[in-house]
């Protein structure tokens, strides 16, 4: 009689998610786990980084186009943008195209620790590269024939002692202007984003140019400001506290308000607020109506000592 081959059980989880995997041949995308399992960024901002690395290149991500596609309002979508802004995922810079006009450049990172990396070892390699070829090479010595009837040499008195030479200077290796520069530090971004703070942010840069008429900004600077000033107001800062840091004996002349806000924004960051040390409160003993330090009431140490033993049976205590 023949003997049936036992099959062995599919070890899959007792608990927890079960992957019900189908291999792919056509629409999908690669997503780093970097995004789908960041822990410092909301779930929207992790679904919209998704979305976006999975669009083909030259699509339009504006907040008005995203809002038109999702439920989410477009005061949330610019939170979540600002968020992927904010971990290095995206990168937006404003370039001159044809016909003299600035376009936007979005650019999505799957990897933006290695992408940093990158850049600055391609910065560092063109300012060497460009240094050296700005080093003249030194000019060959020129071999002079020897004669037929040399004449002897000198002899140098033996009380003057060898003039010392002084070594060639270093030559100084100065980046050439056209080598990539190191992206600027990021600006800070509240650990506990919401609506209602941005838009105390939004409306606190808008009307600075009441107060100082130099920092009078457009509409594009208001908003990528937002995050800064709503980190120093998550801070625990006033407002007129945020105002008067920012705007506070400005360079003469001023000739660009949006760049010097945004350095003394990074710049003077206050600390956070230390958590508050919760206070335990006073509690009267039970048994003995003492007071003691307890989150419950009950008895104090000494007479819940007293009361684990009370039932206990004596003991002999051996010499």
């Amino acid at each position: 009689m023949d003997t049936q081959q036992a099959i062995a059980p599919s070890r899959a989880p007792s608990a927890g998610v079960v992957h019900i995997n189908i291999r792919l041949t056509d629409g999908y995308s690669i997503i780093s786990n970097r995004l789908s399992q960041h822990r410092d960024m909301s779930l929207l901002a992790i679904g919209l980084g998704t979305h976006i690395q999975s669009l083909p290149a030259g699509r339009r991500i504006g907040v008005k186009a995203l809002a038109a596609i999702f439920p989410e309002s477009e005061a949330r979508i610019a939170a979540a943008l600002r968020e992927l802004e904010h971990h290095g995922f995206l990168r937006r810079t404003r370039e001159r195209v044809r016909g003299g006009r600035v376009a936007t450049r979005t650019e999505s990172y799957n990897h933006p620790e290695a992408a940093a990396r990158r850049a600055e070892a391609g910065a560092r390699a063109g300012a060497v590269a460009t240094s050296a070829r700005a080093i003249d090479p030194a000019p060959a010595p020129v071999r002079v024939p020897e004669r037929e009837h040399a004449p002897a040499p000198v002899p140098v008195p033996a009380s003057e002692p060898p003039v010392a030479r002084e070594p060639d200077p270093v030559p100084r290796l100065v980046p050439s202007p056209a080598a990539p520069k190191p992206p600027p530090p990021p600006l800070p971004f509240p650990r506990r984003p919401s609506a209602p703070l941005f838009d105390e942010a939004a409306r606190l840069l808008a009307g600075l140019q009441v107060s100082a008429p130099l920092f009078a900004l457009s509409e594009v600077d208001v908003e990528r400001l937002t995050p800064g000033v709503a980190a120093w107001l998550e801070r625990g800062v006033r407002p007129d506290a945020v105002r008067g840091a920012l705007t506070d004996d400005p360079p003469v002349p001023l000739r660009h308000p949006a760049k010097l806000l945004r350095h003394r924004l990074i710049a003077l960051l206050p600390p956070p607020v230390p958590a508050a040390v919760p206070v335990v409160p006073l509690q009267n003993c039970d048994d003995c109506d003492r007071a003691f330090r307890s989150p419950v009431p009950g008895c104090c140490g000494e007479c819940r000592d007293v009361r684990a033993y009370a039932d206990d049976e004596p003991c002999l205590l051996g010499a």
